[in-house]
């Protein structure tokens, strides 16, 4: 009987057009064998469960072959009636299953003896799917517009995501210096020519510009949270003149422009004045405006390197786990920074533990709460 068909394929292509099934595909096939010809290895197994494999129909073998009685040894070599069992039992959850598949999975199977390294590779890989369907549920839980309090529901996210890297490192632990080789994915599109993005930053600068005593309790607002060059520089140079405790106003701040290079682009100094001529009565409600926008963009470009790297099955769990963390820092660095701004510190807390859940959500339902996978 030909192998069953790899859940990534599709039923519509043509025979000669189906894609191989996946390497992780044969592993799972050669540690099911190995535990139906031998079943008292599925002893020496740790942190493989029904969860840890790919497809439906292997995930129902493993299951009844671990929740059956194992039988005698001597007795399975010369009968099939615990195998007839591991079918039976398996058929509740996958109908499709026959006899004929479960006896070609003994014999793909290479080495019997080699069942624990086949387990580390399903698990390997079930590392890899865990990590990318969270990542799915930060980039689902940015894009969802619908969200009242999106930057609460991103960081819950974000924490979800934390734990699953770090039970994948308690499993898998990092090597130091061992990096995804996987590019990089650029940035995602700021709104930097969105108007109201524009106002917004233009507001902040001119009330800055206007009282330079708020300048310093909001210096949780980095230039690298604006979305255009000139903002950011402008904000730079609030900075640097409150810092000096030198005087602020439109002139000294155009004056400070100049001396960082701002006006090289051929921006003409009336025009940084009209910026700074229109201040607004809050510049701390400006400020968390823009912080938040920085903060889901610095989520998103997370949750996308992350995606890039689970994506890539040349990398290893352990630099999986290397490569989330760095992506999760930028996160971190920022979360605190929103926590300074708005005064919403939360007590430490431990992490949940993870446990699996399906997948990546498709609704805003989806996030009522969960645990994470």
């Amino acid at each position: 009987m030909p192998p069953l068909r790899d859940p990534g394929q599709d039923d519509h292509l043509a025979p000669d057009t189906v894609p191989a099934p996946r390497a992780v595909f044969h592993a799972e096939q050669a540690l099911l064998g190995a535990l139906l010809l031998e079943p008292h290895r599925r002893d020496t197994l740790t942190n493989v469960t029904a969860d840890s494999f790919s497809t439906a129909e292997h995930t129902a073998v493993f299951a009844a072959i671990t929740t059956l009685p194992a039988p005698v040894p001597d007795t399975h070599a010369t009968d099939t009636t615990w195998i007839n069992h591991v079918l039976a039992t398996a058929r509740d959850q996958a109908r499709a299953l026959t006899v004929p598949y479960l006896h070609s999975l003994i014999q793909v199977c290479p080495w019997p003896q080699h069942a624990p390294a086949y387990a580390r590779m399903v698990e390997a890989e079930h590392a890899r799917r865990r990590l990318r369907a969270s990542a799915a549920y930060l980039l689902h839980s940015i894009r969802d517009i619908s969200l009242p309090h999106p930057v609460h529901t991103v960081l819950a996210e974000a924490d979800t995501l934390t734990a699953v890297v770090d039970d994948i490192a308690t499993r898998f632990p990092p090597r130091a210096g061992l990096l995804p080789r996987t590019p990089t994915p650029p940035p995602g599109l700021t709104p930097a020519h969105d108007e109201t993005v524009q106002e917004e930053e233009q507001a902040l600068l001119a009330t800055a510009a206007a009282r330079p005593a708020d300048i310093g309790p909001a210096r949780w607002l980095l230039p690298g949270d604006f979305t255009q060059p000139l903002h950011a520089g402008l904000w730079q140079c609030l900075i640097a003149l409150d810092r000096r405790g030198e005087p602020v106003d439109p002139v000294t701040v155009l004056w400070q422009a100049q001396q960082y290079g701002l006006l090289d682009d051929g921006s003409a100094p009336d025009k940084i004045l009209r910026l700074l001529a229109q201040p607004t009565p809050s510049l701390e409600h400006w400020g968390e405006r823009i912080l938040r926008r920085s903060l889901l963009a610095t989520a998103s470009n997370a949750a996308r390197r992350i995606t890039a790297y689970a994506d890539d099955p040349a990398n290893t769990p352990s630099q999986l786990v290397v490569g989330a963390r760095r992506a999760l820092a930028d996160l971190g660095a920022i979360q605190t920074r929103w926590q300074h701004a708005t005064r919403t510190v939360p007590p430490q807390r431990p992490r949940p533990a993870p446990a699996p859940r399906a997948g990546p959500p498709t609704t805003t339902a989806a996030h009522a709460t969960h645990t994470p996978r």
